[in-house]
């Protein structure tokens, strides 16, 4: 049996990449050949693994992030494999779900002040996550690099010249039992009657948490041009009054509704008729999948990884998230296709369909098996 762990400091279950990490360890606890603990230092769901609450004391962020790096390092002895969702250098395998920190400055960078980005450069946060970054790829005991998206893996590749053959894809996995078109006969009516959203209004669903990123205002705007369009907000975030006061702004705030953090969010994909996330940084967008494996066309930007499925007007439209304009037009496409509503459902459906929780689970206990065969063999 293979002594597993896995890395990833909290959970937040209104988080994406924290939902991942729930449902691949409730995966990989039911492989035989796994015995699986949790190094965390905060996780509220269950399941049937080992969990071990690493609680290390900090001040500020920075702080904390070495601080729970250093714990979890003295663990890792313990193990046959480590894989870490957390940038510390040491583990087996780093599973790069939170994409390249380097990447996502860049792009955060296109939407704020010369003196914000000034400044952000001077903070020890971003300094130590940097600096964790490049020592971990560059830490010889690094054995493989599990990347979310062909466009992760290319980004790592040219920026820490990790050679090819420690750099796999493998997919997220999506229950797609549970996340299926059947939804919408189950929730549609209900959840539009309470919204008070008129049945046959187009609904974009806008799913997650941290607005800015995941391109919250970008979308408000972008319905702007389409005085029949509905969109739904499912996420918290801590400035959403700001988000609140923009619809006002651009004069969508009776087509929008706020629902804060929502625990199942599958009401709300059975509501809506397309997902949509402009968002400025994504390594995939596990909600991407989520949506497609629900039938929703997805309205995403080209620095999500989850556009590398997208086929311009079959099961969706890929724009620069920036690009205001262009998700406006695309939506005006979206709209002006509505006779072929059910197939781009059926596309998007199409697309998801062979990622299941099962197809990931396997693809990772293969991996495993290959990286201790190969130590072994050494």
């Amino acid at each position: 049996m293979i002594r597993l762990a896995i890395v990833r400091q909290k959970y937040n279950p209104h988080g994406g990449a924290e939902r991942f990490v729930s449902r691949a360890l409730k995966t990989l606890c039911q492989r035989q050949a796994l015995d699986v603990t949790l190094l965390t230092r905060d996780w509220q769901d269950s399941g049937g693994w080992h969990c071990e609450k690493l609680r290390p004391f900090h001040l500020g962020r920075a702080w904390r992030e070495k601080a729970f790096a250093h714990a979890a390092q003295k663990q890792f002895h313990r193990f046959d494999l480590v894989q870490s969702h957390e940038r510390i250098p040491g583990c087996d395998i780093f599973r790069a779900g939170d994409g390249v920190h380097a990447v996502w400055l860049e792009q955060y960078s296109r939407t704020q002040s010369a003196l914000s980005n000034a400044l952000r450069r001077y903070s020890p946060f971003h300094r130590h996550i940097l600096a964790a970054e490049a020592a971990m790829f560059a830490d010889p005991k690094l054995k493989m690099v599990i990347c979310i998206s062909e466009q992760g893996k290319q980004q790592i590749c040219e920026r820490f010249h990790v050679p090819d053959d420690k750099l796999c894809v493998i997919y997220n996995g999506v229950d797609t039992d549970s996340f299926h078109p059947k939804l919408a006969e189950k929730y549609r009516y209900i959840q539009r009657q309470a919204w008070q959203i008129p049945q046959d209004a187009p609904l974009l669903a806008f799913v997650g948490s941290g607005f800015e990123r995941k391109g919250a205002a970008r979308a408000l705007q972008a319905i702007a041009a389409h005085p029949n369009v509905y969109l739904v907000i499912a996420g918290r975030d801590k400035s959403i009054k700001r988000y609140q006061k923009l619809a006002v702004q651009h004069g969508v705030a009776e087509r929008v509704r706020f629902l804060g953090g929502v625990n199942d969010i599958k009401p709300v994909y059975g509501a809506a008729d397309a997902l949509i996330l402009p968002t400025l940084y994504e390594p995939f967008g596990n909600v991407c999948l989520e949506g497609l494996a629900c039938g929703l066309p997805l309205f995403t930007s080209t620095m999500c990884g989850a556009a590398e499925w997208i086929r311009e007007g079959e099961n969706g439209w890929v724009r620069d998230a920036l690009d205001i304009d262009g998700f406006a037009s695309a939506i005006a496409d979206w709209l002006n296709k509505r006779n072929e509503w059910p197939s781009l459902r059926a596309n998007a459906r199409a697309t998801a369909k062979p990622f299941t929780l099962e197809r990931m689970g396997q693809e990772l206990e293969a991996l495993y098996a290959r990286l201790l065969t190969t130590e072994s063999e050494a």
